[in-house]
């Protein structure tokens, strides 16, 4: 019997349908300072990384650091796209408006920044659901793949690793809360099953996580 005391939902590509804006802003980001990727490399690269963990990348890759302005010309473009384009992942919103109903816990752990986090989940109407348990790398040293920032959000949740499920859709994402030694939902719906076989158990809807939750919580 699975003894779950909090779910952790990563953000982009599991509660907002953010991916290819991302990604296709990322591209153009780069871009500006002289970085040709396409959007499909960035996805099979960056999906579920943190910024610092690109900038370090094209670092590697290039041997030249990203300027300051890299991450405004990110934003600039990311919000433009998510004013006009973002929304939710087909079924989150019933998955979160039913935990938060049936006083399921359960918080949103993202490589993305506070600012965004915020942004992309008050523009699909989410964001009352999780005021005051928002977890950003920000807060952590370490972004995805790295448990840190899993293991921040139990740290603050008050709820041992062990009692804790993940919703995670990248590789970086499942990697990060298998290391955080929590159980791991991938979430197939637009990634590739095949890249999350390092989770514990796959489901391609929220109609999936969401009847696998409640049967946990006998709901």
């Amino acid at each position: 019997m699975l003894d779950w005391g909090l779910v952790i939902f990563d953000n982009d590509g599991v509660l907002v349908d953010s991916e290819l804006l991302a990604n296709t802003a990322l591209v153009e980001s780069l871009g500006s300072f002289g970085v040709v990727l396409t959007v499909e490399e960035s996805m099979q690269r960056y999906l579920g990384s943190s910024l610092e963990s690109v900038r370090q990348s094209i670092c590697g890759m290039t041997g030249k650091a990203l300027p300051r302005e890299f991450e405004e010309r990110y934003h600039e473009l990311l919000f433009r796209a998510f004013s006009s384009q973002l929304r939710t992942v087909p079924g989150s919103d019933v998955t979160v408006e039913t935990l938060h109903r049936l006083s399921v816990p359960f918080c949103v752990a993202s490589s993305g920044d506070h600012v965004r986090i915020r942004r992309a989940l008050e523009i699909v109407g989410l964001l009352g659901c999780f005021e005051g348990r928002i977890f950003s790398a920000q807060d952590v040293a370490r972004g995805k793949p790295a448990p840190d920032l899993f293991l921040y959000a139990s740290e603050r949740m008050n709820v041992e690793p062990q009692r804790c499920v993940v919703i995670e859709d990248s590789p970086a994402g499942v990697s990060a809360a298998r290391a955080a030694g929590m159980f791991v939902i991938g979430f197939a719906a637009r990634t590739d099953r095949d890249t999350l076989y390092q989770a514990d158990l796959i489901c391609t809807s929220h109609q999936e996580v969401l009847a696998t939750l409640l049967r946990t919580w006998g709901k």
